[in-house]
């Protein structure tokens, strides 16, 4: 694994161009995110993802959840978003909150774990950002960890851990942490909890009530 500092706020365009090299050549990346590291891969590539899982030892069922770059890049690969989602898109994005939105043909299906949705959502850090726009595209970023261990803000921990199949480790120190994105289904009338997170349900909910 090769291991490459780069800037939490204005990223090195030249990192970020090498790195969206590896991507679209069918590699992985270690990435920086607004809570924990990921591993950010081309979700339109079965041979990426088939490695992804790989590299993680993650069961096939498990889903990958999505970043993008801003609310535009996500429109233009998921489609449009229901009043329902882009009230809380933009209430949310950039930041910790992922919509689970209808999957469509051109993602893979084991992407979504077999199924119909696919979790995405814009991360309020410049990294993934600029590496989704370098990329000119949606980037998974699951937990930059083995599965079944915890996720974890540490570049030293995610060196550690992961095997030497992960191409490159986009160093930009300890992140956040904490807990990981609230997972919100919203592919009906109302907002479902998936995942408690880092945004709070009840917050969720005030923000769908308020005019």
């Amino acid at each position: 694994m090769r291991r490459v500092t780069i800037a939490t706020l204005q990223p090195d365009a030249g990192v970020l161009g090498e790195a969206a090299a590896l991507i679209s050549a069918g590699g992985i990346v270690a990435m920086p995110t607004d809570t924990l590291y990921g591993l950010a891969a081309d979700p339109l590539s079965s041979a990426a993802v088939a490695r992804l899982f790989a590299v993680k030892a993650r069961a096939a069922e498990r889903a990958m959840p999505l970043v993008g770059a801003d609310v535009a890049q996500i429109v233009s690969l998921i489609g449009d978003l229901s009043a329902l989602a882009a009230r809380l898109a933009e209430r949310y994005w950039p930041g910790p909150l992922t919509l689970l939105l209808p999957r469509p043909r051109s993602i893979p299906a084991e992407v979504a774990g077999g199924r119909d949705e696919i979790g995405v959502r814009v991360p309020a850090h410049a990294v993934p950002r600029g590496l989704c726009r370098a990329c000119g595209r949606l980037l998974t970023a699951t937990s930059a960890n083995l599965s079944g261990a915890p996720p974890t803000n540490d570049p030293d921990e995610v060196e550690r851990s992961l095997p030497a199949t992960v191409d490159l480790l986009l160093d930009a120190g300890r992140t956040p942490g904490g807990a990981p994105s609230t997972i919100v289904d919203v592919t009906g009338r109302e907002p479902r909890l998936v995942r408690p997170g880092a945004i709070p349900w009840n917050d969720v909910l005030a923000c769908m009530q308020r005019e």
